[in-house]
């Protein structure tokens, strides 16, 4: 009997607990023994920090936000920062003591469910021999080798949800909203819920903006006697020849990271046209609740293809999406580069046509 380890790393995505669900009941129907390592991989180091994972633990939990396991993000658990009496910081390398704990735990192979960060531990874990099996998953859709991941079309049709509300009261104060998604480096759901929401304008990290442009659009709008508009930015939205913007992180989070460009936008419209300018960003309720079913599914189909990648001796990989297909492609693919948003996408052509200003 094998008994097959599945961690969840990184940030929260909807659909995690249904791949937790299908990698349970598939190495359940196989005679083997799942175990949920809690919060990320601490149990490598703290054996108690696991789940043994039964039927009746997944029962119910497909249509469940978040993660049964926890999860930990930002942060690397095979290196551990220790400063120095002179104020300097030495990273002692953890790698062996993980390795180790993998053993100690009595695992035969490990799932790993998670986005870059996550894939780029597995990949190593993978290289000191550990077998290993990554499955993509983050609402940025950024993940090279795979179509889409997982939580990416939830978080699409939150925020189409969120702006298309914004439509009647732009319209009925005669306001410009600026709303802020995330997506990091990558303008994957600004561009699909915009278009999918009908935005007037959309700023994605692809195409830096010329503010000129977003505004002579909106001025143009605003002579058709159109004088509301809603532009969508992602998060690592930037002007040509200019950095992104970064807010300091509070609460033990990261010291800097990606927001605040709603308002850099929106002060500069402001200053430029005159309108009254409001801001709305998202944040992290693109990412919580319930999963769409579309997200269901893929999380399913993953979580399965994993444990058939184990049966079939296949590590050192993560399962994909290929139309219509769930295949599995080398994790050195899947960490290789950001997936960015392609230029000649179709979903940028659609933008163009439909007149939408993408601040070119």
């Amino acid at each position: 009997m094998k008994r097959i380890g599945i961690s969840t790393g990184g940030g929260d995505a909807p659909g995690l607990n249904a791949v937790i669900r299908a990698v349970t009941l598939a190495s359940i129907r196989r005679g083997w023994e799942v175990v949920g390592l809690l919060r990320g991989y601490g149990a490598f180091f703290d054996p108690s920090q696991i789940r043994i994972l039964d039927r009746p633990a997944v029962r119910g939990t497909t249509h469940l936000g978040g993660t049964i396991l926890g999860t930990r993000s930002g942060a690397n658990p095979f290196e551990r920062r220790v400063e120095q009496d002179d104020g300097s910081v030495v990273v002692e390398d953890l790698t062996e003591e993980a390795i180790a704990g993998f053993h100690r735990l009595g695992l035969d192979a490990l799932v790993a469910v998670g986005g870059d960060g996550s894939m780029r531990l597995a990949l190593k874990l993978h290289q000191h021999g550990i077998p290993v099996v990554g499955v993509p998953k983050t609402i940025d859709n950024d993940l090279a080798g795979t179509n889409v991941t997982f939580g990416f079309h939830t978080a699409v049709d939150v925020a189409t949800a969120a702006i298309e509300r914004l439509h009647s009261t732009a319209d009925a104060h005669d306001r410009i909203f600026v709303v802020e998604l995330m997506g990091r480096y990558a303008g994957w759901i600004a561009l699909f819920a915009g278009v999918a929401a009908t935005a007037q304008v959309i700023l994605i990290p692809e195409i830096p903006y010329d503010m000129d442009e977003v505004c002579d659009h909106l001025m143009a709008r605003e002579r058709r006697g159109r004088r509301w508009a809603v532009v969508v930015a992602a998060e690592g939205a930037r002007p040509v020849g200019g950095d992104f913007t970064w807010s300091k992180g509070v609460g033990g989070g990261p010291v800097e990271r990606l927001g605040g460009v709603a308002e850099r936008v929106a002060a500069e419209i402001h200053e430029r046209t005159g309108k009254e300018t409001r801001t709305v960003t998202l944040g992290h309720l693109q990412r919580g609740g319930q999963p769409i079913p579309y997200d269901r599914l893929i999380a399913l189909r993953f979580g399965a293809a994993a444990v058939r990648q184990i049966e079939e001796g296949e590590f050192g990989v993560m399962v994909s999406l290929d139309p219509p297909t769930v295949r599995a492609v080398p994790l050195e693919l899947a960490v290789s580069r950001m997936k960015s948003v392609p230029l000649e996408a179709d979903v940028v052509a659609t933008a163009r046509d439909l007149g939408i200003c993408l601040g070119e």
